[in-house]
């Protein structure tokens, strides 16, 4: 099949995205602007965005920090806790512009230190958000010491997962980032209201690229990149054209500094370049006709949320990306920096 010197796309939304706050945020958020309409924005900030009062504050922070003249929709997000109340879900669920709750357990990542340790402690909650209609979208990994860092995905669905949707049945729920063909099985196997985001650095690396001339942190995120086998099952996965597979870059920029050193920041930023990268994966896999489904409509589809009508337009153009990004008073290292990328966003419509 010969490959098309471009592509005209619906605009798409980024369905995991980390903006963080303060001049860091303004630094990176026109990434995300110019390639995505809406994103879901991660609740993760210290301290967490745990309430209404709070997500109402940040919204009208990243509104602040937009680019003049932009048309971008942040979608809220709640941090999930143990002292999270019905009555808080259905505040956020009244808003209209709260899409989702998310539950991190208690230590799996950046900013984590709040999340949940047993989730038998938010059962009002959780039926108040099925009951609702609020998706949970969740960080799949336990955080046993006993367990693998290799096996936490696998082992959080056995443990925690299956026995959630099993309890509540109508529970909308994304598993985020996944990273294993156990996560892909167990979304194909689950029913339509389980779906899940897919990364395009989980798509275009395993985690040979973490140890390539010694140690790289800037490969290094959560959940870690795993075997060549479970990579081409997510490519599988995205390629099949299934809507429960979408876009969600978990984008999350981290200072240098804080990435190279002896305990450095899960995290890789991609918002640069991230629908190039996705174009990069689909195109390696021959489906290129299907990533307009996986990055314009299948999140919106589930989310309930009306399609994006503008257009965006790829062309087959390498480019260089940059060796640093501004972020705040420091600098961050993007994905692929001072590497080529093969495609090039060129409009929006």
């Amino acid at each position: 099949m010969t490959t098309p010197a471009t592509l005209i796309l619906t605009r798409p939304d980024d369905w995991h995205v980390h903006l963080r706050d303060g001049e860091g945020m303004r630094d990176v958020v026109a990434d995300t602007v110019r390639q995505f309409a809406r994103a879901i924005v991660m609740p993760n900030l210290k301290p967490p965005v745990a309430t209404v009062a709070q997500a109402e504050a940040y919204r009208e922070r990243i509104l602040a920090a937009l680019p003049k003249g932009s048309d971008f929709t942040p979608l809220m997000t709640l941090y999930l806790t143990e002292a999270t109340l019905p009555l808080e879900i259905e505040r956020a669920r009244r808003t209209g512009w709260i899409h989702a709750v998310k539950y991190y357990p208690a230590g799996a990542t950046t900013h984590s230190e709040a999340g949940v340790r047993d989730l038998a402690h938010c059962r009002e909650t959780l039926k108040a958000m099925e009951d609702l209609g609020l998706p949970l979208l969740i960080h799949g990994e336990v955080t046993d010491a006993a367990v693998d860092v290799f096996d936490r995905e696998r082992v959080f669905i056995e443990r925690h997962l299956i026995p959630l949707v099993q309890r509540y049945p109508r529970l909308k729920v994304v598993l985020e980032h996944i990273t294993t063909a156990s996560a892909v099985k167990f979304v194909l196997t689950a029913e339509d209201n389980v779906a899940a985001t897919v990364t395009p650095h989980h798509l275009l690396y395993n985690r040979n690229a973490l140890f390539q001339g010694g140690v790289r942190p800037h490969y290094y995120c959560l959940p870690v990149l795993k075997r060549e086998e479970h990579r081409q099952a997510l490519v599988r996965a995205v390629a099949s054209g299934n809507p429960k597979f979408f876009l969600g870059t978990d984008s999350a920029p981290h200072a240098r500094n804080t990435k190279e050193n002896a305990c450095g920041c899960a995290g890789i930023y991609s918002a640069h370049a991230a629908l190039e990268l996705y174009a990069e994966a689909f195109e390696a896999a021959g489906a290129l006709d299907r990533l307009e489904g996986f990055a314009s409509h299948f999140g919106a589809d589930f989310y309930g949320l009306p399609r994006n009508t503008s257009r965006v337009t790829l062309v087959r153009e390498s480019w260089t990306v940059p060796a640093g990004h501004p972020f705040g008073q420091d600098t961050l290292v993007p994905l692929r920096a001072g590497e080529q990328v093969a495609w090039r966003l060129q409009a929006l419509n």
